[in-house]
């Protein structure tokens, strides 16, 4: 299948469609990158170089990308980070394309906006679009704690069964297909993904790695939407997913290094180890 990922990109090391594009590749997706930055590093290092792509020069990459009659074999779009409003209605506008060419099509978005400890990290006015404009267009989402308490309206959610009444307010919004990343709940010493979608909801608990690096977030939204398509299983995704997250984190935590050990762990994204069960909620 065609995925069309509308995102950053670096050079050094992994977030963005620098994160997604391997794996998607790896699961045997085909991956267009459109690029909204071309940045040499990610801003977690304080300091970077290379430009941001002007809004047109993203419209006229996809633009480029339609005459050569691409998006009508799109099967997905996938979007993260968006930096700014005008980058997102381009994306909107894509996925709008692309869903009239093929109404199957879905939509996934990672709705950056900030996390536990961090707050927004984003300009001001982008989270309110994110809410108001961009998840509602979803088909899936993969928000973090912190983002599907704002997506919802709540202060704060600390229990599963909090979180999952959480995701039924935004699911009611647009996306059938939510996949929340990073849940923490009474047990500070693990933490959980939950995927829900028409079918149920299923979660994953894994031990919590003292380690949190830039593009977790990028490579778990692309590993979903990758399995989704792959599969049509929503706990099957996550089953895969929440894996292969793990094993990720692990190797990149006993390398010492900080970017994401992404190549060292392509077995483990192709074959997902099974060392975590999905267990169903509801």
């Amino acid at each position: 299948m065609q995925i069309l990922s509308i995102q950053s990109h670096v050079a050094f090391g992994y977030v963005g469609n620098s994160a997604a594009v391997f794996p998607i590749q790896r699961l045997g997706h085909e991956v267009w990158p459109v690029l909204t930055v071309n940045f040499s590093n990610h801003t977690g290092y304080g300091a970077w170089r290379g430009p941001v792509v002007a809004a047109d020069e993203v419209a006229a990459v996809i633009e480029g990308i339609s005459e050569r009659d691409g998006l009508s074999t799109v099967s997905a779009v996938l979007s993260g980070y968006q930096g700014d409003p005008a980058v997102g209605a381009i994306v909107l506008d894509s996925v709008r394309r692309v869903k009239e060419l093929n109404p199957r099509a879905l939509y996934c978005c990672d709705p950056v906006m900030g996390d536990v400890g961090r707050g927004m990290f984003v300009r001001e006015g982008i989270p309110e679009f994110m809410r108001d404009e961009v998840v509602p267009a979803a088909d899936v989402i993969t928000p973090n704690h912190f983002e599907l308490n704002f997506l919802a309206g709540v202060e704060s959610t600390s229990t599963v069964q909090e979180v999952l009444a959480a995701v039924d307010v935004v699911r009611q919004s647009g996306p059938s297909n939510v996949l929340v990343t990073s849940v923490i709940t009474d047990d500070p010493n693990h933490l959980d993904l939950v995927a829900v979608s028409d079918e149920g909801a299923w979660s994953v608990t894994t031990p919590l790695l003292p380690i949190s690096p830039n593009g977790g977030g990028d490579v778990t939204a692309a590993v979903y939407l990758s399995h989704l398509l792959s599969t049509g299983s929503t706990p099957t995704a996550l089953g895969r997913t929440a894996n292969t997250l793990f094993a990720i984190l692990d190797r990149t935590l006993k390398s010492g290094r900080r970017e994401l050990e992404l190549v060292a762990s392509q077995d483990d994204i192709a074959d997902p180890p099974t060392t975590y069960e999905v267990t169903q909620l509801r």
